[in-house]
């Protein structure tokens, strides 16, 4: 167990440092850099935690990103522009961020020479492409055409991961890469489809699901991919490899999930289908051998438990919202 660290996490108000600074307070020191655009924090009572300090910052300034992360033992870099509506509105912005901003964590990184014990990176399950079937980590990558905006956020964070791992190679800085796959529970603010889909079933508004609803995904309750992240922080077979966190056993198509978070909500919305204006991804299905074999990891959360308990938080957020 991980006591006595100071673990610097950028994006750590986020829907995942949120999650991941929970599990690390009461042992460690915990700073969040943000700039809270999606701040989840608000939703929480970590502000008021003895051990976590924030400082609100942009991945982009390189002195006030080195100075906060001084004396850390481990970096977690989720910062980044993510959500398809905010890259196809800004894709200059996604790619100068996500990938200057991680060169800038790679840079800190390397400065804090020896007493980093960990890099953690939070790439994403788009560098796979439209088509990604129990892709393994070393399957071939696959973005889109250039001139689809869609694509940027992908081709950032996979450059970003290319980034790092030449840190690692000619440094040795200890990164590790997560890929995650369609994560989702309570606090997550902002964008997804369960999210979204949650929000109107528990109002009895209107659910929209775009195209045919055919699109198939793999959904990883946010609980499972924190602890394989604490797997990977204490893990030294970890460092310089890669890995898919998801769950291969919650698969359902994105109408199928429309139905059951009706069903489990009591939900009386009605289901429309609307086109969708940009390349969607039609299958993500991850591989995850490589997380159970080197992490002895395995997600334990399935899609109806996770569905319910994420269903309860936005019901108990609402009705504190009302008051």
């Amino acid at each position: 167990m991980l006591k006595g660290k100071r673990f610097f996490l950028t994006g750590g108000a986020g829907f995942i440092g949120t999650t991941i600074a929970r599990l690390l307070a009461d042992d460690n020191e915990v700073v969040l850099y943000d700039n809270l655009h999606n701040n989840a924090l608000q939703h929480t009572d970590l502000g008021q935690h003895p051990n976590i300090t924030l400082v609100q910052g942009d991945i982009l300034d390189l002195e006030l990103l080195r100075g906060a992360a001084a004396n850390a033992t481990h970096i977690i870099h989720m910062a980044a522009i993510a959500g398809v509506a905010t890259v196809l509105k800004s894709p200059v912005r996604t790619m100068r961020v996500n990938l200057m901003g991680t060169a800038n964590v790679a840079e800190v990184a390397q400065g804090l020479g020896s007493q980093l014990e960990r890099l953690v990176d939070f790439s994403t399950s788009e560098v796979f492409g439209r088509h990604a079937y129990k892709v393994e980590e070393t399957h071939e990558m696959s973005g889109g055409q250039v001139g689809e905006a869609r694509w940027s956020y992908a081709v950032s964070k996979l450059a970003g991961e290319f980034f790092l791992h030449a840190y690692f190679e000619e440094y040795g800085v200890p990164v590790s890469v997560v890929r995650p796959f369609n994560i989702y529970g309570p606090n997550q603010i902002g964008v997804g489809a369960i999210h979204h889909f949650v929000r109107h079933a528990i109002a009895n508004e209107e659910i929209t699901v775009h195209n045919d609803g055919a699109q198939i995904r793999a959904w990883c309750y946010m609980d499972d991919i924190a602890d394989a992240v604490l797997e990977i922080l204490e893990n030294d077979a970890a460092i310089g490899q890669s890995f898919n966190i998801g769950n291969p056993r919650s698969v359902c198509t994105t109408y199928d999930l429309a139905l059951r978070i009706k069903r489990l909500a009591n939900s009386e919305s009605p289901i429309v289908f609307k086109p969708l204006e940009y390349t969607d991804v039609e299958i993500r299905i991850p591989d995850i051998t490589r997380s159970r074999e080197v992490l002895k990891w395995e997600p334990k959360v399935d899609l109806d438990e996770g569905l319910l308990r994420t269903i309860e938080w936005y019901r108990a957020e609402s009705g504190s919202a009302a008051k």
